[in-house]
């Protein structure tokens, strides 16, 4: 054999003699990581004081009415109107969850499990528009029902999207329908 290929049969890797240091990295990287996880955390607290002035949100009435429409799917939360990345996380509506959305002559119940339940009242609600994107969710154009609604001095969207993205269209009528008859009627 030739000597440069004895050279590279007996070259072996080093072995890993100081643990000491690579246990200080992990640890090191472990506790950085930690650090931004808090800080996000605190992040989102901060926001959720800033956003104290928002009043506490409706709930149904014992007596709603029927139904016009039901639908099931996701929130994917709510953000000041017209600015789909300011989040709002005040009272929970910053929290995404699965959902359960009711249209009655009353309003819009949202039942969401494992997060607040609210309800917007016919008064309050103020368009209905199909989009793409809510709050750091990007969907395809279409794929989100955004519903936009007044509580107290502040305009807020609300982001939906339904197991069946079929049914966007119906409720973006139905919506801006009763929206347009409430309209109507207050100003007789």
């Amino acid at each position: 054999m030739t000597p440069v290929i004895l050279l590279a049969a007996e070259q072996k890797s080093a072995e890993v003699t100081d643990w000491a240091a690579r246990v200080g990295w992990l640890v090191g990287l472990a506790l950085f990581v930690a650090l931004i996880y808090w800080l996000m955390r605190e992040g989102w607290k901060w926001r959720g004081t800033l956003q104290g002035d928002l009043p506490e949100l409706p709930t149904a009435p014992s007596e709603p009415g029927a139904a016009k429409l039901t639908m099931s799917g996701r929130y994917h939360g709510s953000t000041t109107a017209g600015q789909w990345l300011d989040r709002i996380v005040a009272h929970g509506l910053g929290t995404r969850s699965r959902v359960e959305l009711t249209l009655t002559d009353a309003g819009l119940d949202v039942v969401r499990p494992g997060a607040t339940d609210f309800f917007i009242p016919v008064g309050a609600l103020r368009e209905a528009v199909l989009g793409k994107g809510i709050a750091g969710k990007v969907l395809t154009e279409g794929g989100l029902l955004i519903v936009t609604w007044e509580h107290g001095d502040k305009l807020i969207d609300s982001g939906f999207r339904s197991d069946h993205a079929a049914e966007h269209t119906e409720w973006v009528d139905v919506i801006n329908s009763m929206i347009n008859k409430t309209e109507t009627e207050g100003a007789r």
